[in-house]
């Protein structure tokens, strides 16, 4: 059932340790509600032969992308393993004046460059009910060896941290369609 209950557009970030849910929750966003989009991202990594150019990534040259940050059209970009990936400013843009909610699943930095370009945005953060349910939910989903996924949980320590005083929002995932409406309530209060 598609929900359309904001008439006013809004910027919304959604951020969370690694494991904890947001892909799962900002997909069914999408899925529910027809007034908002997930912002498709820039970047200058390959693309796989599975992914299709402005659906999963906008891929573009390194030339490409840095000439865009030099010229502002960023609203957050950062430097990944060699590789540049960033929010398009147009395209948001584009999205906000045609009145449509506009999401995007970032990591906490790119929230901060978020909030500093866009104060009127809405950081929303997800997080584990508990740390041990953390590490279980990461070893359970088997994408990690349990060296990177301990990294990974080591590092969500950090990012809790980091997105304190920044984020407007907490979202607890011990029940992930509770965590999913609560995320759609921010989006059309």
């Amino acid at each position: 059932m598609a929900e359309n209950r904001n008439n006013k557009a809004g910027l919304y970030v959604i951020s969370g340790p690694s494991g904890v849910g947001k892909s799962t929750i900002t997909r069914e966003v999408i899925r529910r509600c027809e007034d908002v989009y997930l912002s498709v991202s820039a970047t200058t990594r390959p693309k796989s032969e599975q992914e299709v150019h402005g659906r999963d990534y906008w891929f573009i040259s390194r030339e490409e992308f840095e000439h865009g940050i030099e010229q502002g059209r960023f609203l957050e970009w950062a430097e990944v393993y060699g590789n540049l990936y960033g929010t398009p400013r147009d395209k948001v843009e584009q999205r906000l004046e045609h009145g449509g909610n506009v999401l995007l699943e970032i990591d906490v930095q790119g929230g901060r460059q978020i909030k500093q370009a866009r104060p009127d945005a809405v950081l929303i953060f997800i997080m584990p009910p508990s740390p041990e349910q953390l590490a279980e939910r990461m070893y359970k989903r088997g994408r990690d060896e349990k060296e990177v996924a301990s990294v990974r949980l080591g590092g969500a320590e950090k990012e809790i941290e980091q997105a304190k005083g920044w984020y407007d929002k907490w979202v607890v995932n011990d029940d992930l369609e509770k965590a999913i409406n609560e995320v759609i309530d921010i989006v059309h209060s």
